[in-house]
């Protein structure tokens, strides 16, 4: 009987430790990712914060911005927090077009992030949360969310070098 709970004890206790471990790799992500965004914003000159590449397509204020509403929206998602900036598009808003809106904003998006993910319980990282015809697991929609920031950022990587700006190094670790 003492070796089957000795057992189970164990087991109990390697689940909950992967679980945290999925916890701080994603924390992890999102300050590795978090960083990158922010030293992007640091390489294009206040000036050019309103550049398009294209008519009609985004500018590098607005490209950010998009990353940053995805980050809180995505991640609202997976960890059940309530999102900020939920009844506003901050990309449309001229006023945060500025580098140090952006940088603000941006920061903020992944802070928002972060601590949701660190409050969560690692044990609904599973369950399964609707949003329109989605239906996506926790960890899922938090994932999404770093693949979405990412995403922009890499087009954010081409705003830059039409700048003549070599993009920042990526963080891989």
């Amino acid at each position: 009987m003492k070796k089957t709970i000795y057992i189970l004890t164990l087991l109990i206790s390697a689940i909950g430790l992967s679980q945290n471990t999925t916890i701080d790799n994603l924390v992890a992500d999102f300050e590795r990712s978090k960083a990158m965004s922010l030293s992007y914003i640091e390489a294009m000159p206040e000036d050019q914060f309103g550049f398009k590449p294209t008519e009609g397509g985004r500018s590098f204020a607005e490209q950010m911005l998009h990353g940053a509403q995805g980050t809180i929206g995505l991640s609202a998602n997976g960890t059940g927090e309530v999102a900020i900036y939920k009844d506003m598009n901050i990309e449309k808003e001229a006023a945060f077009h500025t580098k140090s809106e952006v940088r603000r904003l941006v920061s903020e998006s992944f802070d928002f992030a972060i601590a949701g993910i660190q409050n969560m319980d690692a044990s609904k990282l599973e369950e399964i949360v609707v949003r329109g015809p989605f239906k996506v697991s926790r960890l899922g929609w938090i994932q999404k969310a770093n693949e979405h920031v990412g995403h922009h950022r890499g087009q954010a990587a081409i705003y830059l070098r039409l700048k003549g700006i070599t993009p920042p190094q990526y963080k891989l670790f």
